[in-house]
């Protein structure tokens, strides 16, 4: 029989994370324990609030769920048993850790694929005025990051950008607007940005005004992150994104997010995969999808003042494994 312990953290962060629904200074995560045997797996995440989710609810999710984990609940059922979303992420994570261990290998190595020695992941530059987030560019570029996400929302996009690119002019840019743009003017912020070598954007629009995206050419590609969860929503995104972000906490684990990833490829999306602030155990989930993005933005224990034990090793810009 398992046990299974289910438990709240709370991580400062260092600096605070400015995006366009707000702030944070903290970050709180739900951890999940599965013990079998001697063995341990754990999986953990982070409740989101844009999609409805609270500390309370989620664990309350997960603890409805503990008498089926204790008699050995297994994935496929749990993705029939709980929906995709933060608590089934943490479950699911904590069930393919147990079986990877129980098998003496790291999860990375699971699915048959394992990633590089080192995975280049973006820096993430959050709100603030053009000049500090040009200095913010200047010193992750000074650092040798090479990849920066550059948080924005609907004010002084062209003063931000240009002092940006002119502060980091080789570093490779993407943009996350958080659903803050409107569909008005949408086209002709779309070419500054291709105008200004931006490689990316991603979620310019609410994820309910998708349908605008479909009326213009795209000059650069375009990533669905609150308008795309799970397999499920791919129909919704044709004509309309070309590249899709993957989080373990949306699509409810890492089973899931696996089947994504090759249905959104076989239909023709790229790949961006992503987190949410979070400490290592949540990052070294989501190793096994690695191989397979086009971009990766894993620098969510960054963030963070101090990082679980163990951790993984992030230089500036850089993963290693």
């Amino acid at each position: 029989m398992r046990s299974v312990k289910v438990y709240e953290e709370a991580w400062p962060l260092h600096s605070p994370f400015v995006i366009a629904r707000g702030s944070r200074s903290e970050v709180r995560v739900i951890v999940v324990e599965l013990t079998e045997n001697g063995v341990q797996g754990v999986g953990e995440c982070t409740p989101c609030a844009r999609y409805g989710e609270s500390d309370a609810s989620v664990m309350a999710q997960i603890v409805s769920i503990v008498p089926q984990l204790e008699r050995g609940l297994s994935r496929a059922a749990l993705q029939r048993l709980l929906p995709a979303g933060a608590a089934r992420n943490a479950v699911d994570c904590a069930l393919w850790d147990l079986e990877a261990r129980q098998r003496q290998e790291t999860l990375a190595e699971r699915p048959g694929v394992t990633p590089g020695e080192t995975i280049v992941t973006a820096r993430t530059i959050v709100i603030g005025t053009p000049e500090q987030m040009a200095a913010s560019a200047a010193a992750l570029w000074e650092k040798g990051a090479t990849l920066l996400k550059l948080r924005l929302d609907d004010r002084l996009l062209s003063e931000r950008l240009v002092a940006i690119r002119a502060a980091a002019p080789q570093a490779t840019l993407i943009v996350d607007a958080n659903e803050s743009w409107h569909a008005e003017g949408l086209a002709a912020r779309c070419q500054l940005l291709a105008d200004l070598g931006v490689a990316m954007l991603e979620q310019p629009l609410p994820a309910q005004d998708d349908a605008a995206l479909e009326n213009f050419i795209h000059p650069l590609p375009v990533c669905a992150d609150e308008s795309c969860h799970t397999r499920s929503s791919l129909k919704a995104l044709r004509g309309r994104y070309e590249m899709i972000n993957i989080k373990l906490d949306k699509t409810g684990g890492l089973t899931e997010a696996l089947a994504l990833a090759t249905e959104a490829r076989e239909q023709g999306f790229s790949l961006m995969l992503d987190c949410m602030l979070c400490t290592s155990r949540a990052i070294a989930a989501a190793l096994p999808l690695t191989p397979q993005v086009s971009f990766a933005d894993l620098d969510g224990p960054t963030w963070l003042e101090v990082d679980v034990e163990p951790a993984l090793r992030f230089t500036t810009g850089l993963l290693h494994l």
